[in-house]
């Protein structure tokens, strides 16, 4: 290993550290020792200093001890007669700055507290592009894609490149293999994240260009949003720093681009990111570390070429990403998804309230269809002119020698994301209220509607191997089409609701496991039954079975209910035995229908929190789109922090919104009239269920009875409400008995 390396690391490890000492000193002269600091709306401190060494940082008073710390870290001077390996010096000086950057970010927060203003419009001034630490809202939503693998990592890039288009070509290599792009620091001034919005391109967790910062110090967030996955979905606990390096090392799978002149700075963050086993890539003449070690493979490697970097920096972290180019004119990826088409963007519409736009996925006989034919019958773009719509209905038939009828709805649902995975194309909605918005830029490249077909045509195979042998597009344009498809697609959409809709427990004698999130949260395994959709709201029981079909060794297994050893808690022989080995021993057993007495376990994916009211003879719950307090005291992103890891915890469970108006839900605590209290933005998305459930229990108007934020955040504020409404949890049997 080059001496240099280390020499640069150490230099800037005391440099940071002194730094922040002065900026520490100057802060507590300026403000009480007992000032709240920290990063608005999340669970845990400061997060990195928090889960590595157990330190809870909550005022300015306490960032002495971990800065203490941090100085403590630092080796000594390198000397010219030192011939000592040096990669244990460089680490310990990396996370020394590591640490200092991040007490920094807190004063800077405490100083400024409106330097990270975060906006949408791509044309925004510099210094209101910076979205500063992610929030545990944040968190959760993104955190679901590492579980999946439709982000198998992040690049890490700070600095700038040579140019705008430069810049523009990196990231969106890095776009197009799914990865997330986190952006930090400047060179000489300039940012990658402003090259990028100089090129036209948008920024933001949407578009997965997440520009936390303009110093070097912000690249700190990336670090801290990596270690609170580990401990929101991983269960891996405050202070256990080597089971969190290993844990990142092996499962988030991230590396640093260095963009410019690499100086002392920049070479103590980089030496802190070894520590993760994320390594190093720069495109200049610096020092090199490409021994294996501490990373998977090099740790630090120069002189990259910029049309390279993308494919070497996945070569050097040892990922593994699968790419089938799709042929159409626009880039194409899960990246995409959350681009918006504005209105100075838009070329053309369809639907959105503007015209009709219907989607249905038919089984289709195999000698009916022709694999691979799309048609579009009817005016296409290029008979468009700018600010025109269209009605549109997009119907795919779909056959397959093991498909069947149950899996058309999961196959419609597809539209939604991989029509969105298209560059410069928006998506919204579903069924017969789908809206797709088309850019200017994307008709630049070429694009089509007839993409739109090639794109479903590729992926349905790709995606769908087992169940898929041919498939076949029609997209219609003429009104008259786009009527008769809407007419023949709502009959079918009222059938399918009927048939799940009716689907009990009782009725199947199989259910469906889903490990997907256990990469995160490793004693966490989600039971889905008919009546108990998946937590996180994305698995229904037909969803799971379909997956299983598709992937006979996947995350989806069958699971024989076997004998029920309790009908009305909801438990049942063959789940416990299935997931005391799903969990490796951690959990022996829990209820489907209950949250007082052993409930199924949570990770931190699940949508909804319900948690008790003791003083009220009821319950809450809480989505993760609400940010405010709750009669439970706690927040959702501390009710998720202290149970989302895989635990089963009496009184809280966690749960998907549409399993609250399912007849099973804690059907065991007494059911759905035990609600007392959720928030008013969840109540009224749910408010005609809300209100046929509880008619079903013999309650009117139900929705009504639920008290929500504008009542009260207390039990004592909401209890005279519940009173004056009759609420009937008032009246039932007392929920701990």
């Amino acid at each position: 290993m080059s001496r240099l390396v280390a020499f640069a690391a150490i230099q800037g490890g005391y440099k940071v550290v002194s730094q922040v000492e002065g900026e520490l000193e100057r802060a507590l002269q300026t403000y009480d020792a007992s000032t709240k600091i920290g990063f608005g709306n999340t669970a845990y401190y400061l997060p990195v200093i928090y889960s590595l060494t157990g330190m809870k940082c909550e005022t300015l008073e306490d960032l002495k001890k971990p800065l203490a710390f941090a100085r403590g870290l630092l080796p000594p001077h390198l000397k010219g007669a030192n011939h000592l390996p040096y990669l244990g010096p460089l680490l310990d000086a990396g996370m020394a700055g590591i640490f200092a950057y991040e007490i920094k970010e807190a004063i800077r927060i405490l100083n400024e507290p409106d330097f990270y203003t975060f906006t949408e419009d791509p044309d925004t001034e510099a210094g209101k592009i910076w979205v500063g630490p992610a929030d545990d809202t944040i968190l959760r939503k993104r955190g679901v894609e590492f579980v999946d693998g439709s982000a198998p990592g992040f690049a890490a890039i700070v600095g700038a490149a040579p140019n705008a288009e430069t810049a523009k070509m990196i990231i969106e290599d890095y776009q197009k293999k799914s990865l997330y792009i986190f952006c930090a620091a400047n060179h000489y001034g300039k940012t990658a994240v402003e090259q990028c919005v100089e090129a036209g391109m948008q920024v933001g967790w949407n578009t997965r260009i997440v520009p936390f910062g303009p110093d070097i110090s912000s690249a700190v967030f990336a670090l801290g949003f990596a270690n609170r996955a580990a401990m929101a979905f991983g269960g891996v606990q405050p202070g256990d720093f080597r089971k969190m390096l290993m844990y990142n090392k092996e499962r988030v799978f991230a590396f640093v681009n260095a963009l410019g002149d690499v100086g002392t700075e920049w070479a103590v963050a980089a030496a802190g990111c070894v520590n993760w086993g994320f390594p190093t890539l720069a495109d200049t003449d610096i020092p090199e570390i490409l021994p294996t070690g501490i990373c998977t493979y090099e740790h630090v490697v120069a002189n990259v070429p910029h049309d390279e970097i993308c494919q070497k920096s996945v070569e050097v972290r040892g990922l593994k990403i699968n790419i089938t180019e799709i042929d159409i004119p626009c880039a194409f990826g899960p990246a995409f998804e959350g681009e918006r088409v504005r209105g100075a963007d838009l070329f053309g519409q369809m639907g959105g309230g503007k015209t009709q736009c219907t989607e249905l996925v038919k089984l289709a006989d195999m000698k009916d269809i022709e694999d691979g034919k799309v048609e579009v019958v009817g005016p296409d773009i290029g008979d468009m002119k700018e600010g025109d719509t269209l009605p549109l209905g997009i119907y795919v038939q779909i056959a397959g020698r093991e498909f069947q009828a149950d899996f058309e709805p999961i196959m419609e649902r597809q539209i939604h994301h991989l029509v969105n995975y298209i560059q410069g194309i928006m998506h919204i909605g579903q069924r017969d209220i789908s809206w797709v918005r088309i850019s200017k830029a994307a008709i630049d490249k070429g694009f089509t509607l007839k993409d739109i077909g090639v794109v479903l045509h590729a992926k349905f195979h790709q995606d769908f191997q087992k169940i898929v042998d041919k498939v076949q597009v029609t997209l219609f344009t003429n009104q008259k089409d786009v009527d008769e498809m809407t007419t023949r697609a709502r009959a079918e959409y009222k059938m399918r609701d009927e048939r799940v809709d009716t689907m009990t427990d009782e009725d199947v004698e199989t259910f469906y496991s889903c490990s997907l999130c256990q990469s995160f949260a490793p004693s966490h395994v989600c039971t889905v039954s008919p009546e108990r959709t998946g937590l996180c709201g994305a698995y229904n029981w037909m969803d799971c079975k379909a997956s299983y079909e598709i992937n006979p060794t996947g995350p989806n297994q069958p699971i024989k209910k076997g004998k029920v050893l309790d009908p009305v808690l909801g438990r049942f022989e063959g789940v416990d035995e299935f997931i005391k080995i799903a969990s490796k021993g951690a959990v022996d057993t829990y209820n489907f229908y209950s949250m007082v007495q052993a409930p199924m376990t949570t990770c931190g994916c699940c949508e909804c929190i319900a948690a008790m009211l003791p003083s009220c003879n009821g319950i809450m719950t809480v989505g993760r789109d609400y940010a405010g307090e709750t009669p439970s005291g706690m927040k959702f992103t501390t009710l998720a922090g202290v149970m989302g890891g895989g635990a089963s915890s009496p009184g809280f469970v966690g749960h998907s919104k549409f399993n609250i108006t399912q007849k099973k839900f804690i059907l065991g605590d007494g059911g759905i009239l035990r609600m007392v209290w959720m928030p008013k933005i969840l109540k009224d998305e749910i408010r005609d269920r809300l209100n046929a459930r509880g008619e079903e229990m013999g309650v009117k108007n139900f929705a009504d009875m639920i008290a929500d934020e504008t009542v009260g955040i207390t039990e004592d504020e909401i209890m005279p409400w519940l009173q004056e409404k009759g609420h009937p949890a008032l009246s039932m049997d007392p929920l701990i008995g």
